[in-house]
Order: structure tokens, then sequence, then C-alpha cells
């Protein structure tokens, strides 16, 4: 359900701009993502720092957007976001020595401190990739060209979470298998 709610947001965006222009998907956007918020908390009773973040670039960048009716705001913002997650992940893990990817998933997640340091390392490499290419399109390309490179530029996430899982599978495996043993071990405590 909430994979779903990440869509829809952009899904409706991508139809107020084929519909109307940048300014109607923009206001569209901008709602929209109110009450993906909305949504959000009702289910989960808090929004995630990065929510709370996305929310609130959104609203700057499309109240920009409308106000000095300039479509380039809404066009950056992605690039804000981006560069701001590499540089608060950078900062954490090389400035203060605190892995801001293991402090948000830890709980549910154990990897060696190696494992954590590199996937950071690779978060931070994405974003700063995503920061440039979103960049690149926004400043080079028109703005039809960079609303379609939005909707079919979710390949990238989808191929980075995909090797992702690629690179964690085998600690993934090992915690499985160690959960598996300790399951059993503590059954055979109690015959």
């Amino acid at each position: 359900m909430k994979q779903f709610l990440d869509f829809i947001p952009l899904v409706l965006f991508f139809g107020a701009y084929k519909f109307y222009d940048i300014y109607v998907a923009t206001g569209v956007l901008m709602a929209a993502t109110v009450l993906q918020m909305a949504a959000i908390y009702a289910i989960d009773k808090e929004l995630k720092t990065m929510h709370k973040v996305t929310l609130a670039l959104i609203l700057v960048f499309g109240t920009l957007t409308l106000v000095l009716h300039d479509e380039r705001f809404i066009k950056w913002k992605p690039t804000v976001l981006y560069t701001a997650t590499a540089l608060g992940l950078g900062i954490a893990m090389w400035g203060f020595k605190k892995n801001m990817l293991k402090v948000m998933i830890g709980a549910h997640l154990e990897l060696p401190e190696a494992v954590w340091h590199k996937l950071c390392a690779l978060w931070i490499g994405y974003a700063l990739f995503m920061a440039v290419l979103n960049g690149t399109v926004a400043y080079w390309f028109t703005t039809d060209a960079w609303v379609n490179f939005k909707i079919w530029g979710y390949v990238f996430p989808i191929a980075f979470l995909v090797g992702q899982g690629i690179y964690l599978t085998p600690y993934l495996k090992e915690q499985a298998a160690t959960q598996d043993k300790q399951g059993a071990d503590k059954d055979t405590s109690h015959d």
C-alpha cells in the first residue's frame, strides 16, 4: 500500500501536465503530496525525516514556481533534494563518523560495519548521480523532456535498488541462517 502511495503524486503530476501545463501540474503535485503525507502519517503515526524534507521542498519550490510563474523552480527541486541527501549522508559519515543509513534502517538489518560504510557511500554516489542527471535534463532540455524524464527516469532508482539488493543478498542469507539457528537452539533447549 505504501509503495503505491509513493507513485500517486507523480502520476497525478504527469496527468495534469499532459492535460494542462506545468503550473497546474505543480499545484496538483503539491496537493497530492500533502495528501500522500497525511495518508502516510495516518498509517505510520509519524513522518520520517525524508518525508518531511520532500514535503517541504515540494511546497517551497512549488510555491516559488506558481508565485513567480517560473517552471525552473519545480524542475530543480529533485536536484536540491538529491544534493541535500548526499551532503547529509556524507557530512554525517565522514564529518561526524555517524552512518545515517544504519541509524535509519539498522534496527531491521544486521550488517558488518564495512558493509554499512560501503552502502552509505553507494547512496551518496547515487544521490550525486541523480542530482547531476536531473540538473542536466532541467537545464539543457525542454520542460516536456524533463517531465518525460521524471516518468521514465524511475528506471534509475529501480536499478539502484535491485543492485543494492543483489549486493546485500549474501549478508541477508547469513542473517537468516543465524536467526534460524538461534530459533532452533531455543526450541531444543526447552526439550
